[in-house]
């Protein structure tokens, strides 16, 4: 079935093709139905590879014939996209499925999909084969170009579907893609994980690391450019590592480089990065490139070295700083963001103070902060974890209001500049834009701007946002 794409699986053509084969013969299913279309809803949970995981899914469900609600009471299929990167992930998603129960109550023949992170842990697969009976079909991030051959087998000889079995994963091409309508995109660049941090769940359930060939990446991105996109995020759980596995000698800096090339006024964005794979080469690239916007998310987890060490991160604190220092040593405006856990097993009073001290010396624009959750199956949920709970959260507040007062100060300091931004979208307090290095600014104006790159005179700023208004308007 599958054929030796250098040193990565590929999934051949041919096997695409009978995919979508599968896709028309449930079209032909369909076609009789009174009414109108069948109804399709997704439920995106976790992280942008999630979402665009999603986006292929809706591009087998349109193959399908099938048209989309965001209402489950109406749809004849629901699909539920998981993630398993903390508890309170997994209860969301357990709950959402409980209550479907309802909803396939009086509506008989609709049809429940799990998929994602989650429905690969084999102790949630279980659970939802034992306790959530309303469930018709799970499948892990592996089997997701199988989808139509699956979804086939559903609605053709019934009975419930599990398909979890793990593999080392491989590429598809030509998966049809239904994105969310607006000027942003993602593309990933490369599926899996190698480096086991001891916190992490991903690299069980999304297989090891794989790169897309670089061609087929710059492909997707001129056709985004030429769809009115403006604003291209690549995605991977390490894009540093891009091309490792690819033979031609095209890592994740000439990526971008070849990227800055295609025609076209906009934006490109990359997450996540590990630090211990952040080279001077891509922060050079990201200097060069004008399309390369200034922002760079870097998550560090820990102030402390004894910390990064139990968590498998293989760099130190001073290590993360000199990085950090490299960085903006070219780009001095740039917006740095990053991830931290709180409370990792046997992290101490004192090692939590040398997040804080790191967190004051580098000053990052945002930050994103958890209290360390252990996930089943993950060398740390094993770890002896003697600080109790509530010394955490009392951990965490302090942690957020250091952070909120360093985000205020550096959007405050942004009154007065003029930024050109790309407005991208609306929502209940009016225009919504972002800077080039994705901080959120909130203006005023009619909706014939949006998708448009302006001139924005920076005019408020809160700990949160930046307000703004149309330069010379």
């Amino acid at each position: 079935m599958l054929e030796e794409h250098r040193s990565t699986q590929k999934i051949s053509r041919e096997d695409i093709c009978r995919q979508l084969r599968f896709c028309a013969e449930i079209r032909a299913l369909h076609s009789a139905r009174p009414g109108g279309p069948p109804l399709a809803c997704t439920q995106t949970y976790g992280c942008q590879q999630n979402e665009a995981d999603t986006e292929r899914l809706r591009g087998y469900l349109a193959e399908m014939g099938y048209a989309f609600t965001q209402s489950p009471a109406e749809a004849d299929v629901i699909i539920l996209n998981t993630c398993a990167i903390r508890e309170h992930a997994e209860h969301r998603v357990l709950g959402a499925v409980g209550a479907l129960v309802h909803t396939k109550r009086e509506k008989p023949g609709q049809l429940i999909c799990v998929c994602g992170c989650m429905a690969q842990e084999p102790h949630t697969a279980e659970t939802l084969k034992r306790s959530y009976r309303q469930v018709d079909l799970v499948f892990g991030p592996q089997a997701l170009w199988r989808f139509p051959e699956l979804f086939h087998r559903l609605l053709t000889r019934r009975g419930r579907i599990f398909d979890t079995d793990l593999s080392a994963g491989a590429i598809a091409e030509g998966i049809p893609v239904v994105r969310q309508e607006g000027v942003k995109a993602w593309v990933p660049v490369m599926y899996g994980c190698n480096n086991f941090c001891s916190y992490c769940i991903v690299p069980y359930v999304r297989g090891r690391e794989r790169s897309r060939a670089p061609e087929d990446i710059l492909a997707e991105i001129r056709e985004l450019v030429q769809a009115g996109c403006r604003d291209i995020t690549l995605l991977g759980q390490n894009v540093n590592s891009y091309g490792a596995d690819l033979a031609g000698g095209m890592d994740f800096a000439g990526l971008l480089r070849a990227a800055n090339e295609i025609p076209g006024e906009f934006l490109l964005r990359f997450m996540t990065s590990h630090p211990k794979d952040a080279s001077q080469e891509l922060f050079k690239a990201m200097a060069e490139c004008e399309k390369a916007a200034p922002h760079f998310h870097l998550p560090f987890q820990s102030g402390s070295t004894r910390v990064l060490e139990a968590m498998n991160r293989r760099y130190t604190r001073e290590g993360y700083l000199e990085k950090v220092a490299a960085l903006r040593a070219l780009i001095p405006d740039i917006v740095l963001t990053s991830d931290v856990i709180v409370g990792f097993p046997g992290e101490t009073a004192g090692e939590f103070e040398e997040t804080l001290s790191l967190i004051e010396e580098v000053r990052f624009d945002a930050l994103f902060t958890f209290i360390f959750s252990p996930r089943k199956g993950t060398p740390a949920a094993s770890m002896p974890d003697p600080m109790p709970r509530e010394e955490k959260a009392a951990h965490f507040q302090r942690l957020v209001a250091v952070q909120d007062k360093i985000s205020e100060e550096k959007h405050a300091a942004y009154i007065g500049k003029t930024l050109r931004c790309l407005v991208d979208g609306a929502d209940e307090k009016g225009l919504t834009a972002r800077t080039p290095g994705n901080r959120l600014v909130r203006l005023q104006g009619g909706e014939e701007l949006a998708g448009r790159f302006l001139d924005i005179v920076i005019t408020g700023a809160n700990k949160w946002s930046l307000t703004g208004e149309p330069a010379g308007g």
